[in-house]
């Protein structure tokens, strides 16, 4: 065989794929400057597009799987005035490509995520979001914004669109102190210096009845993981809002004001509830341990943020007091700090947690598996991999279409989107500095490498403790509550099996842990009890592991 054979081959495909590249590129096309007067630097960032049907909300503010067709850019350093442009070549969501967004009448708004450069302490010189908070990332302040526009587009026959990002979003407004929430914010040493630029921790304490009229007492501690910071297990003083939260109830959640009304009445365990806000360059929150990607988040919240809150708000500083409790991420998030710190928390009540055996992330086992988005069938046969359902089994999304919304969001793990803040905490540096993928979000496929370091590294709970049961399992022993719906609507149920399994199979010790399961069609937000009897059953566990003549009756007034 003629070895020049190839070499026509590639040269008759590439010029058969010149047409079709040129028929994308001369399709729909969105032109964005940014004028001097709003910025006159430079700018670096994720430029997106958002093309809606509705013109309220606007359409940047329903960014989401369910939300706007989007088109997502990079921007390097673009100088004032001058043009970027994002056509059917730019990563889109939910289309494949921008030219399949069918004719018709569209309300368009462009806008942009900043990102600022770093160098960390690992070398690495990187662009990402700076900001800190708890937020999607394209409602960042500093973001900038375009008006929006209401345009027929036609991929068939397009015009150019051209917009103006003139609109900046504002800081965040800070909440009050009130009779019950009062909030801190402190500058991290410890990440400021790994990231090279000032990082910042938050906290909400709830307070309890009556506590300036105890300023001798000192409490026992829940650190509520990944709550909303203004509404700890949805705290609402507000009698109106009862009937707007009735729909909680199904999955055994109080309404914000039957829980105010447990809060306050005789005979509550008077605990202080802490929301910690640890949101990372790559999401909203940085999963409470230290990770290459982030940087050490475990030890700046042991290290710095607690110790802080134990002095400014009285809070007892003693592991028996201090009780780690989440759902989802936070479910995640209160596991792994009652892994990594046995001898620092009491104890972990886990909700519904992001997957904490990667032999079932979600419906994916890294270790074996090949692709993300396809399982095989047979030699001629592929399904889709489901990654939502409802709690009645029918699948809502894919691998395959989340991973398309975070590939438009953002490239190299900037999307602030859940598979990103995986890799992100679970994954190595890559040779960029940015997170390595553990699949990439084209084609699906999984690097073993990846998966790999993070079994390795101990980010696959499971495994973690397996590996370290004869040191940790004594200081695990009575600590580990877990609670799953049987339809968790993430299939996050199925790595609380393996957990389970794991525990059951224990030896010196023999501890099998805590495990309820709600069935049947109980999906994600499932909870076992109330938020009010689950501290009622925390102050229970509390004064069984306070040290011999601990007074605990302080706290009980």
């Amino acid at each position: 065989m003629s070895h020049r054979l190839p070499w026509l081959a590639l040269l008759v495909l590439a010029v058969l794929l010149l047409p079709a590249a040129r028929a994308d590129a001369e399709g729909l096309r969105f032109d964005v400057s940014i004028p001097r007067s709003v910025s006159a630097e430079p700018v670096t960032g994720r430029l997106l597009i958002a093309i809606a049907k509705h013109e309220t909300p606007e359409p940047r503010m329903v960014i989401g799987l369910t939300g706007p067709v989007i088109v997502g850019v990079d921007l390097e350093q673009l100088p004032p005035g001058r043009t970027a442009s994002a056509d059917a070549t730019a990563q889109s969501f939910p289309l494949a490509s921008l030219n399949d967004l069918p004719a018709g009448d569209y309300f368009v708004q462009a806008t942009l995520i900043r990102y600022s450069q770093v160098r960390r302490a690992d070398g690495h010189t990187i662009w990402v979001p700076t900001q800190h908070r708890r937020m999607p990332f394209h409602m960042l302040p500093g973001n900038l914004f375009s008006k929006t526009q209401q345009l027929h587009l036609d991929p068939k026959q397009p015009r150019p669109a051209r917009f103006e990002l003139t609109e900046v979003i504002g800081p965040v407004e800070e909440p009050e102190d009130s009779q019950w929430l009062r909030h801190v914010r402190i500058k991290s040493k410890i990440l400021s210096e790994f990231w090279g630029t000032p990082v910042y921790l938050g906290a909400t304490a709830l307070v309890p009845r009556d506590y300036d009229k105890h300023p001798k007492t000192k409490y026992p501690t829940i650190y509520a993981q990944s709550q909303e910071p203004t509404r700890p297990f949805r705290f609402n003083p507000d009698p109106a809002s009862h009937e707007r939260d009735l729909g909680a109830r199904a999955a055994n959640v109080q309404t914000g004001y039957e829980f105010y009304q447990s809060w306050i009445s005789d005979g509550f365990p008077r605990f202080v509830v802490i929301v910690m806000e640890q949101s990372s360059p790559y999401f909203l929150e940085a999963y409470s341990v230290d990770s290459a990607n982030n940087g050490p988040y475990g030890r700046a919240l042991t290290e710095e943020l607690i110790p802080y809150l134990e002095k400014k708000f009285r809070l007892i500083p003693q592991s028996y007091a201090r009780i780690v409790q989440g759902a989802s991420t936070g479910g995640w998030e209160s596991l792994a700090l009652q892994l990594k710190y046995p001898d620092y928390f009491g104890g972990a009540w886990i909700f519904n947690p992001d997957p904490i055996d990667f032999t079932h992330y979600q419906l994916m086992n890294i270790y074996r598996d090949e692709n993300a988005f396809a399982v095989a069938n047979s030699l001629f046969s592929t399904a889709e991999r489901p990654m939502r359902r409802t709690v009645e089994g029918q699948v809502t999304h894919t691998f395959r279409e989340v991973a398309r919304l975070e590939a438009a969001l953002g490239s190299k793990g900037r999307s602030g989107s859940q598979f990103d803040a995986w890799q992100s905490v679970h994954g190595p540096v890559g040779p960029d500095g940015y997170p390595a993928m553990l699949f990439d979000k084209q084609t699906g496929v999984i690097d073993r490498d990846v998966a790999n370091y993070y079994r390795e590294h101990g980010y696959d709970l499971t495994e973690y403790t397996r590996r370290n049961w004869p040191t940790l399992g004594p200081k695990l022993v009575g600590k580990l509550n877990f609670f799953a719906g049987e339809m968790d609507n993430f299939y996050l149920n199925l790595a609380v099996y393996d957990f389970e399994a794991m525990l059951r199979d224990s030896k010196d010790p023999h501890y099998p842990g805590r495990f309820e399961y709600g069935r049947p069609k109980q999906g994600h937000n499932w909870h076992l009890t109330d938020f009010a009897e689950m501290i009622r059953e925390m102050a229970v566990h509390v004064k069984q592991h306070a040290p011999a003549g601990t007074d605990t009756a302080s706290w009980g007034y």
